[in-house]
């Protein structure tokens, strides 16, 4: 077993307000809690790793090359291995959401782009 503290997990900013923590996870998956303020969207990116978008609070919006769906709280969507996409807070508030990847990947995925 191999307990996570949240307070001491690994912590990656990639811009303010967007905040993201390494969870317990594996080199089979990986979970990543994170937090975007309001009108805070990710890239459009892709990755070789299937992800599963979890919306703990607020409101999430997901884009991709063809679609485009609003994730309240508790919804989830998966995205496919390379499937290009965003993540947006299109809310109000601050929105907080749990990212898992298969395989597991690290923040190297952020800190290691040009």
């Amino acid at each position: 077993m191999k307990e996570v503290s949240f307070d001491e997990a690994e912590t990656y900013e990639p811009d303010e307000g967007w905040r993201r923590v390494s969870m317990a996870g594996s080199d089979a998956f990986a979970f990543e809690w994170f937090e975007k303020p309001p009108g805070h969207s990710s890239p459009m990116h892709d990755h070789e790793n299937e992800q599963v978008c979890l919306c703990l609070e607020g409101e999430l919006t997901v884009v991709t090359e063809d679609d485009e769906v609003t994730l309240g709280q508790y919804d989830s969507v998966w995205l496919e291995s390379w499937e290009g996409h965003r993540v947006e807070n299109t809310g109000t508030e601050r929105a907080v959401g749990l990212d898992v990847f298969a395989p597991g990947r690290s923040f190297d995925f952020w800190t290691d782009r040009e």
